[in-house]
């Protein structure tokens, strides 16, 4: 699976079609995708690096296991919480901004103890790898969203 550094860069390579948009992909155009991947790493790292590991707690999780098995996150099965969707027009600037500071959070978690975490909606407590790979499986399954779209605007 790809690192999310390299998915990033993918999301880069498209805000040439941001404005673009097929309603029979998805309501949203590519660019408030791009910007909903980035504000979804942005504040999910903010919350693993603010977390007590000592709180971490693992339990089993049938829906995590099927997403993080099959690496597919299925189209139209959940709604973005509002924290993590973008509500103003597509800012070019801003979401470059977003992008450096993506990157830079990045490499925070890379350095975080192994147990901290976030709370997933679906998934639970998610540790420190965890997070990592629901934050690359996140951010490819809106990559694909965005390929769909670009591919039948």
């Amino acid at each position: 699976m790809k690192h999310t550094i390299e998915l990033i860069k993918e999301l880069d390579t498209c805000i040439a079609n941001a404005e673009k948009v097929n309603p029979a992909v998805s309501s949203s155009s590519v660019g408030w995708h791009i910007d909903h991947c980035l504000m979804v790493i942005n504040q999910i790292i903010g919350a693993v690096n603010a977390s007590n590991p000592q709180e971490y707690k693992w339990s089993f999780n049938f829906k995590r296991l099927v997403v993080f098995t099959t690496g597919k996150i299925p189209r139209g099965k959940a709604k973005a919480p509002a924290t993590v969707v973008p509500t103003s027009a597509f800012d070019e600037v801003d979401v470059r901004l977003k992008m450096e500071k993506s990157l830079q959070k990045l490499t925070i978690l890379n350095q975080l103890p192994a147990n901290h975490f976030f709370v997933h909606p679906f998934f639970g407590h998610l540790n420190v790898k965890g997070t990592k790979k629901m934050l690359a499986l996140h951010t490819k399954h809106h990559l694909e969203i965005i390929n769909d779209i670009i591919k039948g605007a």
